[in-house]
């Protein structure tokens, strides 16, 4: 599986950022794609994820409210809708994805076995 985050830019704090993650080759009917990020000198962290297989979504509490994740399992596709941006989401943004999570899994980066290459967001004051 290949994923391919885009979206990254420079924005104001206040402003909106849309992030895409497409994927490819090996896919399945039931998946979760989640978004990570990483601070310089700060380790990756838990943004948002979507379990396609019920639809559920999952968000870390430093962005509820803010950011909403969705996504379209028939196109394999994954987004995640940034408003209100502050300065402190300035991160390195990652898609990843995984077939094979339970439910207990889903904040966890080390489970995911699929990543794409990273987009940066950028939130000036």
């Amino acid at each position: 599986v290949q994923l391919q985050a885009s979206g990254g830019g420079l924005v104001q704090a206040g402003g909106s950022l849309s992030l895409s993650c497409a994927a490819s080759g090996r896919t399945f009917s039931s998946y979760t794609m989640a978004w990570f990020r990483q601070a310089p000198g700060k380790e990756r962290e838990f943004v948002a994820a979507i379990r396609f297989g019920g639809g559920s979504t999952y968000y870390a509490d430093s962005v509820k409210g803010r950011f909403t994740v969705s996504g379209d399992r028939t196109k394999y596709m994954g987004y995640l809708q940034m408003n209100s941006l502050k300065p402190e989401d300035t991160a390195v943004y990652y898609c990843a994805a995984d077939f094979r999570l339970i439910l207990s899994q889903t904040k966890t980066a080390a489970a995911y076995g699929y990543w794409g290459q990273g987009t940066l967001v950028t939130v000036s004051s």
